[in-house]
């Protein structure tokens, strides 16, 4: 399962520069519609040179405070953005899913501008980088501002791939071991945790294309395999099987789905009992 991109890209992808042409041009057009809010506008996109700036320089007004002024934090954002080289690559992927996957997102600049999943997701990413630049320190000073603006808590050192949806982010809680592979969606109150307190890899690895519903609960060092759904409310102790839907607590399986199906692109939250095992 990757979580992370294996080599360094050679430039912008095509789809990068068609996200930030987009977005761009939805910010122009905002200015028109809301001159009241014209100022940000123009600040957060127009007067930034690319997405990564630009994405910077929000993140910075939102998780900016007294310990980490919003200078320090835009600068903070910004060296980890330019020294990834992935990093922009995964903010349009997840900016991609969000628009997809989500019937109420009309345009990019909305995410952008306002989910708290999707700032929380890039948040994690600038905590991410300076844990592995041995900067614990600041690292979980950004997660814990996560925590605190936008009630969402994953820990930095947890592996997250690209394309993946954070619907609402409040009460979403990823620990320390836990892997997430590409283009998963994951709903509010969401934890996906250990269950005690054995040391190493304690905590779930999701598989590419998992749908965790509203309030799923995954505990331990399992795992759920591609292309699986587990249901709302759903307290999940052991493997889910590849391409099944899983409920109840604790969960076990209630259907199988067909192996093209993808629960986490769909976002079809519904589920029917089957055999079960």
């Amino acid at each position: 399962m990757t979580a992370q991109a294996p080599s360094r890209p050679a430039s912008r992808s095509t789809v990068e520069q068609e996200v930030w042409a987009e977005l761009r041009a939805e910010a122009e057009a905002a200015l028109i519609e809301e001159p009241l809010y014209a100022g940000i506008i123009q600040a957060t996109v127009l007067d930034q040179r690319s997405l990564a700036q630009a994405l910077a320089y929000r993140l910075a007004h939102r998780l900016g405070d007294g310990d980490l002024a919003r200078l320090s934090m835009r600068d903070l954002c910004l060296s980890a953005f330019e020294a990834d080289p992935y990093a922009e690559a995964h903010a349009v992927r997840d900016l991609v899913a969000i628009r997809e996957r989500d019937p109420t997102c009309r345009r990019y600049l909305d995410p952008f501008l306002f989910y708290k999943g999707f700032a929380a997701l890039e948040g994690y990413r600038v905590a991410h980088w300076l844990w592995h630049q041995g900067r614990a320190t600041l690292s979980l000073h950004v997660q814990s501002r996560i925590s605190e603006v936008f009630g969402c808590d994953i820990h930095p050192a947890a592996r997250i791939g690209s394309g993946v949806f954070v619907d609402h982010a409040t009460g979403v809680v990823i620990g320390e071991t836990t892997v997430i592979a590409d283009d998963v969606s994951i709903l509010q109150s969401v934890t996906l945790g250990g269950n005690g307190k054995e040391s190493g890899h304690r905590h779930p690895k999701i598989e590419r294309g998992v749908l965790l519903s509203v309030g799923a609960k995954v505990l331990g060092n399992i795992r759920v395999g591609e292309g699986a759904k587990v249901a709302a409310a759903a307290v999940v102790l052991h493997d889910v099987p590849a391409h099944t839907t899983v409920a109840g607590v604790p969960a076990r399986v209630v259907s199988r789905l067909p192996v093209d199906e993808q629960p986490a692109l769909s976002m079809d939250q519904t589920f029917g009992f089957g055999d079960g095992i």
